[in-house]
């Protein structure tokens, strides 16, 4: 099986962040745009930030790597893979940070309320995820 993957394009970036208000909307509770923003509290963090350094910026979210540190370094077997996607079971999850911490990326971060991280889970797998179906650019691509 081959492992499909979000591939980054810096080059087609403009930093309009439609990625992250997308992966908001697609791991909020209502699922609305509106209610996700104005109405959730805890609102649901990105699952995907965009980084910014003078004319440049790109779109950070997990890699999936296949020697992920993360997982290595994981003291409760909470960060984990299903079908090569890098996943993080939140009730496993202690709060400890270590995948935080050995993340080559960047990419893991620390969860809003809950002790649990928060990272790219690549929308379940189920289709193209929606950070990059509604990319303008292209930026983003899921291969």
């Amino acid at each position: 099986m081959v492992k499909m993957r979000i591939r980054i394009h810096e080059e087609c970036c403009i930093g309009c962040r439609l990625c992250e208000i997308m992966c908001i909307v697609k791991h909020s509770r209502s699922g609305k745009i509106l209610k996700a923003f104005r109405e959730e509290h805890p609102r649901p963090l990105p699952r995907v930030r965009v980084e910014e350094e003078g004319y440049t910026s790109f779109a950070l979210q997990c890699r999936h790597c296949e020697e992920a540190p993360c997982i290595e370094n994981c003291m409760t077997g909470a960060m984990h893979r299903e079908e090569g996607v890098v996943l993080c079971d939140e009730e496993k999850c202690v709060g400890c940070l270590m995948c935080v911490m050995s993340c080559p990326f960047g990419a893991v971060q620390r969860g809003s309320e809950k002790k649990a991280v928060s990272k790219c889970d690549l929308c379940g797998g189920k289709g193209t995820p929606p950070c990059v179906e509604y990319c303008p650019n292209e930026a983003l691509t899921y291969e």
